[in-house]
């Protein structure tokens, strides 16, 4: 395997410190998927890839289900840090991007497997009555959100159109936010509180978030998840939840890591580049 500066940090330099210093409050992994496929992703570097192969995916709920974990939706997740529940640390939150329809096809069959749950957040202008396709993917269909619905998969807002809101005027914002939740709940017949946010979120630019986050209140959303890496605790906006990043390439050590809070370190780089961009 080729030399990751991530992955030796957080194998060779921040677990083995968390070994020896206690967790300051209990947290949460929220695991953010995307595609579960067999994408060809090689020309990207591995911190920007967001395929997972189903061979891979397998193998990590296999863990998941042998190392006892509970799969909990970002609501309940919230409801026990605040509560400061014991049960937090086998806790996890899988959540899936973009409604591509091999979420159907390859993972909705391993979670069932194992009685887990599930949020895909959906970008409602590319979910149709027939198949459309988002980045040249075919997306689920409004039959298949259906039935996933009904076999205990909860569906979340990924805005209409999937843009850049941080390019948007507030009119505009408002309506992706508006429209895509009442467009989910038509469809559904359920409600939708749970909201993540296209692309790199500029937490840097707090106006925005402070916007942001009024709008989503207004609109009836009780909570959300963003591209900010790092667990989930007691501390978090529940509207701005940090989120740890799954691809084909997080190998078992990784993988397990990421889960017990060794990649949180990432935040500060991450943080610092987006700075750095202005």
């Amino acid at each position: 395997m080729d030399l990751r500066l991530d992955r030796f940090v957080t194998l060779y330099v921040v677990s083995p410190l968390l070994r020896i210093i206690p967790k300051r409050r209990p947290a949460i992994p929220i695991l953010m998927y995307h595609s579960i496929s067999e994408q060809d992703e090689s020309g990207r570097h591995p911190y920007y890839r967001t395929s997972t192969s189903p061979a891979v995916f397998a193998a990590q709920m296999e863990y998941l289900h042998r190392s006892g974990y509970h799969t909990r939706s970002v609501a309940q997740s919230i409801a026990r840090l605040e509560a400061n529940l014991p049960d937090a640390a086998r806790s996890v939150v899988l959540t899936f991007d973009d409604g591509y329809r091999d979420f159907y096809e390859n993972a909705f069959p391993v979670l069932n497997q194992y009685g887990f749950t599930a949020t895909v957040y959906l970008p409602t202008a590319f979910i149709g009555e027939s198949t459309l396709q988002f980045k040249g993917q075919d997306c689920l269909t409004w039959s298949e959100v259906r039935e996933l619905r009904a076999s205990g998969i909860a569906f979340g807002s990924h805005t209409v159109t999937h843009p850049q809101l941080h390019e948007l005027d507030a009119r505009s914002i408002e309506a992706e936010i508006v429209n895509s939740k009442s467009t989910i709940e038509e469809k559904t017949g359920t409600a939708v509180d749970s909201f993540a946010y296209p692309y790199a979120f500029p937490q840097t630019d707090a106006g925005f978030t402070e916007r942001l986050r009024g709008t989503l209140a207004q609109s009836g959303y009780k909570n959300g998840v963003c591209t900010i890496i790092g667990s989930a605790d007691g501390a978090s906006d529940r509207f701005f939840m940090g989120r740890l990043p799954v691809n084909s390439l997080d190998d078992a050590a990784l993988f397990e890591a990421k889960l017990e809070g060794g990649y949180d370190w990432v935040a500060w780089p991450q943080a610092v580049t987006k700075m750095a961009k202005g």
